[in-house]
């Protein structure tokens, strides 16, 4: 495994100030950990980006001497530029907890067949093991998929070895399901035309037009 590298200096600039490490393509960050105390630090953006590709947050970085995992980046909203940056410290020979993603790779046959849609119901799965063991991903096959129904659970997931799947063994991690039927509209009914007209309800008097009206004050006048 080639070993990932990034340098780092030491922070002395908190708070709004920041800002300016940024403008200078720098990236504030933290390295924490157990039994060490927390140190604040910047790192090249660039630089980081690069390292951040290729490790993502399970694989190791030597960060100035430092074996360390990203543990947390803060991005940019707009922009998506990391803004800050969290390292863990790690003790290569203790076993530590991580998430893994989950990759589906080829094709179902159900799928492909039109028998049903495979949908990924765990993107990722926690693991346990030495640092320099932690996966970058967890693979599953879904060509073996061939039938509606039909799922992969987290007890069928390969690992290498020293590395433990902690979530529950009967978990679904990948399923064929069936093809969803697409509801027809409910027919609106057309409207009745009755023997009246829309103007004028049954029982109901016609009203008098202006002539008629004037003619009946003419009479009671008189």
């Amino acid at each position: 495994m080639t070993k990932i590298k990034l340098e780092y200096k030491k922070r002395n600039v908190f708070g709004k100030k920041v800002k300016n490490l940024r403008k200078e393509g720098l990236v504030p960050a933290n390295i924490f950990g157990k039994k060490i105390k927390s140190e604040s630090i910047t790192v090249d953006l660039k630089e980081f980006k690069s390292a951040f590709e290729k490790a993502g947050e399970t694989q190791i970085i030597d960060l100035s001497g430092k074996p360390v995992l990203i543990s947390n980046v803060q991005l940019d909203p707009v922009e998506g530029t990391p803004i800050h940056v969290d390292f863990r410290k790690v003790d290569l020979t203790e076993k530590i907890k991580a998430s893994v993603p989950v990759v589906a790779d080829g094709e179902s046959p159900a799928e492909k067949q039109g028998l049903g849609v495979v949908v990924l119901q765990l993107h990722e799965v926690e693991v346990e093991a030495l640092p320099a063991d932690l996966p970058e991903k967890i693979e599953i096959d879904q060509e073996v998929l061939t039938d509606v129904d039909q799922a992969i659970y987290v007890k069928d997931l390969k690992v290498s070895k020293g590395v433990e799947v902690l979530n529950d063994p009967e978990a679904i991690v990948i399923k064929v399901e069936p093809p969803q039927k697409e509801e027809e509209p409910e027919p609106v009914p057309e409207p009745t035309e009755g023997p009246e007209s829309e103007s004028q309800t049954e029982g109901e008097k016609p009203a008098e037009s202006g002539e008629a009206k004037a003619e009946n004050n003419l009479d009671q006048s008189a």
